[in-house]
């Protein structure tokens, strides 16, 4: 009715709603247990009681939480007054501008938004079989619906940069501003969510139920999972979209590979209804990580977590109502203990499937082997009990092989890492191998690096067509002659590494003499003994500063005990990458000896090999420079070159010891 037709007139609507008192005060038992919504969840079927639809709103107003939703004009001139009669009978009446729209009649229209009975109450409607989906993952999709994430970029932007300015309606009508679906109101709060609630380690641990509630989570902007979750429904179900909080297990903090679950629940997260379908989040874990040291929070944003695939999502979400896995069949708590968990990364990388599937592996012969399956070339690295020792990993074009062999019996800790696009190393997966026999024999280097054997990323580096394509390489004698395509502007530097002596870091270089023959580079290694051997692989770009980068390496194995090869001679820094040495190859000379000397050398006018005296070498027709030195009263024996034939300077080339008499 109008008061008063005149410039300033207002409008009044009345709301009135009648209940039976029997009715009324069942509702109001039941609204007192839905007052905390971001309260701990208790163990139930996750279906949400009644009495959350217009309740619900002025349980906010009472809160001094209303007229958030009012346009900012109005915000000081609409009044709503509730009053309440003996007979259970509740009058409501706004007092609001003419020209305004009733916001009890726009709450009452959003929250019809939300599935009712005939009586007018919210109720959300159980999972059924058109919300199932097939178990196991059938590698289609990370998500349980359709997604172009490039179609939120500019959602994104806006909704994480929307600030607190009153309450939760207000903030709630900020976000929906750029919204213009339930996909995009979902998502705006989801991001919201993510990126400014920090999680609570002290509240989680103490379990303060005051840190749970909304109004306590916007002031503090710190919560634990139940204030996430319970903070992630409220907004949803203001934002007039179907939410529910769901508890259950998870294998997040502290989470160790086998463990089994009893009791209590220790997290919770969010089913959310779109497009006439049940789907999963977690904004506790994508807003961000824990570190295991420290304990500290840190901001991260996950985006695996956001209506994540349910195969995926039981990985490391078990709810306390089978339903709400979303999964047709459904798993056994014993199946979610005993299944592999593959960490978001896992996925967020590319990867597509790993072996073993289970978190617990035993040893057979003293032997583990991993292999995992990616959607792309991926760099990988693993640690053994926090040490990148006692494991071969090998790359390949769609995944990796890893052998992984324990020095002792007993558990251990194996971590695998991947890269992906990124420039940092995620964890991905984590085992407890169980050894019961450790083979000494098998003892490999401790300089052996990641990757072992060339591969797509070798290839990558300017190394192709290696003459070994496998990682290990056996030599029954000590030596072997190694070689590679090089692409053109690409030097490589190679270095040989043992955990025994004599191989120290001045000579790990000279057992490697290293050759360029046309468009190939040749590496002839000799080993100082018998054993295991990291040969390492280095290359840089000729025309760009900065050190040698690391590629790959081989393993060298050698079981003759009879071996003991010298050193390769000392090469400088003239020793060109097109020459060649034929002999001698061995950088230790007998004394008192006649030593034949051949060598090809490009670019050079004169060649000579100094000891005692001077011995000029001659160049013969097929290009070698040839000749003899007598190693007599010497300690040392070079070969110089002088490259112009104007000039009367050498230049040192090589050098080789004598061996003492």
């Amino acid at each position: 009715m109008e008061l008063k037709k005149d410039s300033n007139a207002v409008s009044i609507d009345m709301l009135l709603i009648v209940h039976s008192e029997k009715r009324h005060a069942a509702q109001g038992a039941h609204s007192d247990r839905q007052a905390d919504p971001g309260a701990p969840p208790q163990r139930r079927g996750g279906l949400q009681g009644v009495g959350n639809g217009i309740r619900r709103w002025q349980k906010l107003e009472r809160n001094d939480l209303h007229g958030n939703l009012v346009e900012k004009q109005h915000a000081q001139q609409t009044q709503v007054i509730t009053s309440y009669d003996n007979q259970g009978t509740q009058l409501t009446v706004e007092v609001h501008p003419q020209d305004a729209m009733p916001q009890l009649l726009k709450k009452f229209s959003l929250a019809k938004r939300l599935q009712g009975d005939k009586n007018g109450n919210t109720r959300a409607r159980q999972p059924g079989g058109k919300d199932a989906h097939a178990y196991p993952w059938d590698r289609s999709s990370l998500k349980s619906m359709p997604l172009d994430l490039r179609q939120f970029e500019k959602l994104d932007t806006y909704a994480s940069q929307v600030t607190v300015k009153s309450g939760l309606d207000a903030l709630v009508s900020d976000l929906l501003q750029e919204a213009h679906s339930d996909l995009e109101r979902v998502r705006a709060i989801w991001i919201w969510i993510c990126h400014h609630i920090e999680y609570d380690i002290e509240a989680a641990q103490e379990k303060d139920r005051q840190a749970f509630k909304p109004t306590t989570i916007l002031q503090t902007q710190k919560t634990n999972c139940d204030g996430y979750a319970g903070l992630f429904e409220r907004m949803c179900r203001i934002a007039g979209v179907q939410c529910m909080t769901v508890p259950g297990y998870s294998k997040g903090f502290g989470y160790q590979p086998g463990q089994s679950f009893s009791g209590e629940f220790d997290h919770a997260w969010n089913a959310v209804f779109l497009e006439g379908r049940w789907h999963l989040v977690d904004s506790t874990w994508g807003s961000g990580l824990v570190d295991s040291t420290t304990s500290k929070f840190t901001f991260l944003y996950n985006e695996f977590y956001f209506l994540t695939h349910p195969a995926l999502f039981i990985e490391d979400h078990f709810p306390d109502n089978k339903n709400w896995q979303l999964l047709k069949p459904p798993q056994s708590l014993r199946q979610f203990e005993n299944n592999m968990y593959h960490k978001s990364e896992f996925y967020n990388k590319g990867m597509l499937s790993a072996h073993p599937q289970t978190s617990v592996i035993k040893t057979v012969n003293g032997k583990v082997t991993v292999t995992i399956e990616s959607c792309a070339p991926t760099l990988f690295m693993f640690m053994l009990n926090g040490k990148q020792e006692h494991g071969l990993l090998s790359l390949r074009k769609n995944g990796m092989k890893l052998d992984v062999y324990p020095p002792t019996v007993g558990t251990h800790k194996l971590q695998i890492f991947a890269k992906g696009n990124s420039e940092i190393y995620s964890s991905v997966l984590e085992y407890t191998l169980k050894c019961h026999y450790a083979d000494i024999d098998v003892r490999l280097p401790a300089e052996l690096h990641q990757p072992v054997g060339p591969s797509w990323f070798s290839e990558q580096m300017g190394i192709t067509k290696p003459s070994h394509p496998e990682p290990v390489i056996y030599t029954s004698d000590g030596r072997c002659s190694i070689s590679f395509g090089v692409e053109e502007g690409i030097s490589v530097l190679a270095s040989l590494h043992g955990d025994d002596g004599p191989v120290t870091e001045e000579t790990q270089r000279r057992y490697i003499f290293q050759l360029q023959r046309e468009k190939r580079t040749e590496l002839k290694v000799q080993l100082p003994h018998a054993g295991k051997f990291a040969l390492k692989i280095f290359v840089k770009k000729r025309q760009e500063p900065g050190n040698y980068v690391f590629v790959f390496n081989y393993l060298l194995c050698c079981t003759n005990s009879k071996v003991k090869w010298p050193v390769f001679p000392e090469s400088f820094g003239n020793w060109g990458q097109d020459n060649e040495l034929l002999e001698p190859l061995s950088g230790v000379l007998p004394a008192n000896h006649n030593v034949p000397f051949k060598l090809k050398l490009h670019g050079v006018a004169k060649a000579l090999v100094k000891g005692q005296d001077t011995w000029p070498l001659t160049l013969n027709r097929e290009g070698y420079w040839e000749g003899s030195c007598n190693t007599a009263g010497c300690q040392e024996v070079y070969v110089m070159v002088l490259e112009n034939a104007n000039h009367n300077f050498y230049s040192y080339i090589l050098k080789y010891k004598v061996n003492a008499q």
